[in-house]
Parts: C-alpha cells; structure tokens; sequence
C-alpha cells in the first residue's frame, strides 16, 4: 500500500469505522481515540499491507483495539439472578430506533459485535469472521442469535406503534 492509497482509505472508511465503534461503546472521544489508533497502527504496517485488504484490516485493527479498550476499562461484576421481564419492551412508544439501540446495549458484546457488521457496515460472513477471528458458522449463530433477541426485546410491531 502506498501513501495515496492509505489516504484514499482514510477518507473512505474513517466515518464507518468511527460509527461502528461508537455504536459499541457510546463515548464520543473514546471512539474518536481508537480509529486515530487503528489509523496510527494501520500506518505503522503501511507497507506489508494489501491495498485490495485495506479496509478489512483497517477495521480487524479497529476491533482489536476496541477489546483491549474494553477489557481494560471493563469492571468486573458477578452475575445475579436476571429478571426476565427486564429484557422486554412492552410499554406502546413509536421511535423504533431508540428501542432498538436499547436493546443492542443489552447484547452481549460479540453478538453486538457482528451484528453491527453485518447490518450496519454491510460485511459479509467470511469478512466479519476474518476480522473478529471467529469461524463463519459462529458469526452465523452470534446474529441468528442478537437477532432473535432484538425480535423479542421490540416485541410485536403492535406495542411499538
């Protein structure tokens, strides 16, 4: 890869690769650190690095960085017994949106993971397990899934209307 291709990825992927760290970790200036590390990673290996794969790698990175983020800045906390009802949403309101960026919080962090890949940035199975180290059959079961959680955490069309 050479200059004018890795400034051409900056400009074409640096606004998708922010959304998708942002939508998992909802901090503005922490989302803004880790693309500028996955850029300044990028940069380091400029040379060793297909500009055909640019992209791929540009958001493996990106993932990668966010879980060291995560890990390092997660606090540990022990599992209690979960109310069921807490992961349902039966009260009528109509911004689909808001409910549905409610429940993505509630997904566990993989699941979360691939499905903003897949729905939000468009990868497709192979991509998502490339970038995420999973088998292309996991990244099918992780949104299968976040999928089914979200059918029942918005429940039927009727309460969101």
């Amino acid at each position: 890869m050479n200059l004018a291709e890795y400034n051409q990825c900056v400009d074409n992927h640096a606004d998708g690769v922010y959304r998708f760290v942002l939508k998992q970790i909802r901090d503005k200036d922490a989302a803004k650190d880790i693309v500028q590390d996955s850029f300044e990673k990028m940069w380091r290996k400029v040379e060793s690095i297909d500009g055909a794969k640019a992209k791929t790698y540009l958001f493996t990175t990106a993932y990668h960085t966010l879980v060291d983020y995560t890990r390092k800045n997660s606090k540990s906390a022990k599992m209690t017994e979960v109310d069921l009802n807490d992961h349902t949403h039966n009260t009528q309101y109509s911004d689909l949106k808001e409910i549905l960026n409610q429940g993505l919080e509630q997904l566990p962090e993989i699941q979360k993971t691939v499905l903003l890949l897949r729905d939000y940035e468009g990868y497709d199975y192979a991509e998502i397990g490339e970038i995420t180290k999973l088998t292309e059959s996991q990244v099918k079961v992780y949104i299968f899934r976040a999928r089914t959680f979200l059918k029942n955490y918005i429940g039927k069309v009727e309460a969101v209307i």
